[in-house]
């Protein structure tokens, strides 16, 4: 048993390994997204400022407790763009590469979902200068470290409830011809729903009470508002409790959809 562990501990290792070498592999990708999510940070910030012109406080929230949130709602916005698999399985149809994926000795779902956390690592890593310059812009972290470790448990909970919602979103790319589309829509979606450019709090109360159960919330906006104080600690275990029922679905739920959706995989060639 301690050798099969050891085996397969070494299989997904070695995987995850791959993941910062793919990432990093054309670093002027890394430069550019810097530059880009530098700007992104300035003008946010000039934004939300020009918001709360002749105003303190706004939904409840004052203008530092929302500065704060929204300039680390786009640091840590790779909690939820690191899991699109509509993209990724488009492309492993498109190449004829997923039937190669199914042989390797992995589950493929469980190599998809090490790959990404990887991923995600590095991306979190990479953020760490856009950090430096959002506490130039007027961002005021907690100092709490409480406040952090519910924040990552609760982020990581929810990132692998968007991962199961998004690898059956994914599916959809066995059953049409071109999934650019569907892989905006996501995108877009995405940016409203997990609250990276607004705080669901200051959205009207039904609109924010249907946006905050959905997995893009889970992964973003939930985590973010323990760690701004929108939510108190105390809610901790409760969110914690509701995101582990999800996961208890969902994944089950995503690995009964993918063996459905790839029946329809015809692969040409040889």
């Amino acid at each position: 048993m301690a050798l099969a562990l050891g085996r397969t501990v070494r299989r997904y290792g070695g995987m995850a390994s791959m993941a910062p070498k793919f990432f990093l592999a054309y670093s002027i990708w890394v430069w550019m997204e810097w530059a880009v999510q530098t700007i992104a940070l300035i003008i946010t910030s000039f934004f939300w400022r020009a918001v709360y012109t002749d105003q303190t406080v706004i939904a409840g929230l004052a203008q530092s407790q929302t500065l704060t949130y929204v300039l680390l709602a786009l640091i840590f916005a790779p909690f939820v763009h690191s899991t699109g698999m509509i993209y990724n399985f488009g492309y492993l149809l498109k190449e004829g590469q997923i039937a190669v994926e199914l042989l390797r000795p992995l589950d493929f779902q469980a190599g998809q979902y090490v790959w990404r956390t990887a991923e995600l690592w590095v991306g979190l890593i990479l953020q760490v200068p856009l950090f430096i310059v959002a506490l130039f812009l007027g961002m005021q972290p907690p100092l709490d470290p409480r406040l952090w470790a519910v924040f990552l448990v609760t982020a990581f909970l929810g990132h692998a409830v968007l991962f199961c919602f998004d690898w059956m979103l994914g599916c959809l790319a066995f059953y049409v011809t071109e999934i650019w589309g569907l892989s905006v829509a996501r995108y877009g979606f995405t940016l409203f729903a997990s609250g990276l450019l607004v705080p669901l709090a200051l959205m009207p109360d039904w609109l924010a009470g249907i946006l905050n159960v959905l997995p893009f919330a889970q992964a973003l906006y939930v985590p973010l508002s323990f760690l701004t104080g929108i939510a108190p600690l105390s809610d901790a275990p409760r969110v914690w409790l509701a995101q582990l029922a999800a996961l208890a679905v969902l994944l089950p739920l995503s690995r009964w959809v993918f063996r459905v959706a790839v029946r329809k995989v015809t692969v040409q060639g040889g």
